[in-house]
C-alpha cells in the first residue's frame, strides 16, 4: 500500500517539477537574452562616443577627461551657460568646456541626460518612444527637432535590435538626477531683400 501511495505522489509530483523546470529554464533564457541585448547596447554606447557628449567633461591632470560619476546624464544643471559668442568667419559654432552644451546657427543645444531617471533622464520613455526619435530626429519621436551635434542620423541607419539594445542599456544605468536646460532654437533666417 505505501508503495502505490508512494509511486502516486510521484506521479504527481513529477509532471510539477518538470514544469517548474522549464519555467526556470525560460526564465534563465530571458535573462541570458536581456543580458546579452544590453551588453550590446553598451558596446554601441561607447563605440558610438555617446559619453563624448552626454558626460560631462572635466579638467584632469592629462587634459579633458569624462567625469564618469555624472556618465550619460546630459549637462550639469548647476552650470548656467553665459549667453553664445557670436560667430565671425568660417567658425560656425561653439562648445562649453564639458563638452555638452554647443552654441550654433540652430541655436543653442544641451546634451541631455541619458540616464533612467524619471524625471529628468529617459526614465518615462518607452522603447516605441526611443526608436521613432532615432527614426524622426524628433524629441520624444514627436516634438521639436533634435539640434547639432546629436548625429541622430547616425543613429538612424541602426537596425531595431540595435536601437532597442542601446535603450535596453541605457535603461540599466544608475539613474542620475540632472535637470538639463531646455534648447534655445535659432530664429530662421531673414531672406535677403533684392535690390530692385
Amino acid at each position: 500500500m505505501k508503495r502505490l501511495f508512494v509511486s502516486l505522489i510521484l506521479l504527481a509530483i513529477v509532471p510539477l517539477l518538470t514544469a517548474c523546470s522549464e519555467d526556470a529554464n525560460a526564465t534563465t533564457t530571458k535573462i541570458t537574452e536581456k543580458q546579452t541585448q544590453i551588453e550590446r547596447g553598451e558596446y554601441l554606447v561607447h563605440f558610438g562616443g555617446c559619453n563624448h557628449c552626454h558626460t560631462p567633461m572635466v579638467m584632469g591632470k592629462n587634459g579633458p577627461e569624462l567625469d564618469m560619476t555624472r556618465a550619460l546624464s546630459g549637462h550639469p544643471q548647476d552650470i548656467v551657460m553665459p549667453e553664445a559668442p557670436k560667430m565671425k568667419g568660417p567658425w560656425g559654432w561653439s562648445a562649453a568646456e564639458t563638452n555638452t552644451a554647443f552654441a550654433g546657427p540652430w541655436g543653442v543645444s544641451y546634451a541631455k541626460n541619458l540616464t533612467p531617471d524619471r524625471v529628468s533622464g529617459l526614465g518615462i520613455w518607452t522603447e516605441d518612444m526611443f526608436l521613432k526619435t532615432m527614426r524622426t530626429g524628433k524629441h520624444m519621436g514627436v516634438s521639436r527637432p533634435i539640434l547639432p551635434p546629436m548625429p541622430w542620423e547616425n543613429l538612424n541607419a541602426l537596425n531595431d535590435n540595435d536601437l532597442k539594445a542601446i535603450f535596453a542599456y541605457l535603461r540599466s544605468i544608475k539613474p542620475i538626477r540632472n535637470e538639463v536646460p531646455d534648447a534655445v532654437i535659432a530664429p530662421p533666417p531673414v531672406p535677403a531683400q533684392s535690390a530692385g
